[in-house]
């Protein structure tokens, strides 16, 4: 019997996260909840894992299902292997700035309220894991702190706007007394020691924009950079802080923004990476909603490679507290790396690696 069930594998966290899991857990297994047209390379990336560490061969299976149907889509047999699972992990949704609303809110809404079922019918349930991301902030003005969550704030897409109704449907579970936490990254990259990741998005739209230009180049100027902040953070990061904050009693019914408390402006992010390119930056002032449009137009966005909805982040008003993460962190050696230190390394990665893209899982 799986006493661990796992959402979103083979994604880009729990891939990373799952060996972790296990290691702190000896004697429990995984479940992993993965789409049919995923199971190939949940198969691929699990043989890739099990010989990286050993000491996971055997306990991890693999299950096909769908977060958006009835009883996650399980077989009734998978459905009843579940029985005695104590600690649920989801981390499956749409990660996608231009996703469909449709599609939002059926695997990012629905998909949580199907695992919200699953868990209230475990009797031995220890924890729900629930990783949301820090953008349910939406454009709110100001230091979103980890007690925040609905604040009248407006969201600047459909991804946002889903990811907040998910931990609204979580928090209230919580408040009813499901034994819950809640983990929200900031953007994440890749590794800060290796630079590996499945996809370029995010601060990678910026990497992409200054190396499709010459050695003089041209970015909008949509807000002060050096007021915008831009929260990143590395994977390393995120996977180790959930995985030492898991266990942890106090953890229980507590939210943790798992971003960089010290983030890099927007001019700090855009000098370090102009740097490393051997880029030279000639800022751009174009108003947000003319800069939107434009990137919008068709062919524009896939020439500068960026969608439009990434323009609003160069303009965010928001900043992130992260006081409950850096107090429970303190004393696990757990500590989110300074940007400049490892921002070479996303982009040794990207260039050796043109075969990733921007586009995610679904």
């Amino acid at each position: 019997m799986a006493a661990l069930l796992m959402t979103g594998f083979p994604g880009f966290l729990g891939s990373a996260l799952l060996p972790r899991l296990l290691a702190r857990r000896p004697g429990e297994d995984a479940t992993c909840l993965v789409q049919e047209r995923h199971l190939p390379l949940a198969r691929q990336r699990l043989a890739e894992i099990e010989a990286e560490h050993p000491e996971v061969l055997g306990r991890v299976s693999l299950v096909a299902g769908d977060l958006t149907e009835p009883g996650l889509g399980l077989s009734r047999d998978d459905r009843a292997g579940l029985e005695q699972l104590a600690e649920v992990w989801h981390l499956a949704a749409v990660y996608d700035l231009s996703v469909p609303e449709e599609v939002a809110r059926r695997v990012n809404v629905e998909g949580t309220a199907r695992v919200l079922e699953l868990c209230h019918e475990l009797p031995a349930l220890r924890r729900l894991q629930h990783v949301s991301t820090c953008y349910v902030s939406g454009s709110f003005a100001g230091e979103f702190t980890e007690e925040h969550l609905e604040e009248g704030q407006e969201f600047r897409n459909h991804y946002e706007e889903t990811k907040h109704a998910a931990e609204v449907l979580v928090r209230g579970a919580m408040e009813g007394g499901l034994p819950a936490t809640v983990y929200r990254p900031g953007i994440v990259v890749g590794d800060s020691r290796t630079g590996e990741t499945q996809k370029y998005d995010g601060p990678y739209f910026v990497a992409t924009m200054l190396r499709r230009q010459g050695p003089l180049a041209l970015m909008p100027r949509v807000a002060d950079p050096d007021l915008v902040r831009f929260g990143l953070v590395p994977r390393d990061f995120v996977v180790d802080a959930m995985d030492a904050l898991s266990l942890l009693d106090r953890s229980r019914g507590r939210t943790y923004a798992l971003t960089d408390p010290d983030p890099p402006s927007v001019r700090e992010l855009v000098d370090t990476f102009a740097r490393h390119l051997d880029r030279r930056v000639l800022w751009v002032p174009l108003p947000q909603g003319l800069t939107r449009t434009v990137v919008g137009l068709p062919g524009v966005g896939a020439l500068l490679g960026a969608p439009a909805e990434s323009v609003d982040y160069l303009a965010s008003p928001t900043t992130y507290g992260t006081a409950h993460a850096t107090a429970d962190l303190r004393g696990t050696g757990v500590a989110c790396p300074r940007f400049p230190d490892y921002a070479g390394r996303l982009l040794d990665y990207m260039r050796g690696h043109p075969e990733h893209t921007a586009a995610a899982m679904v």
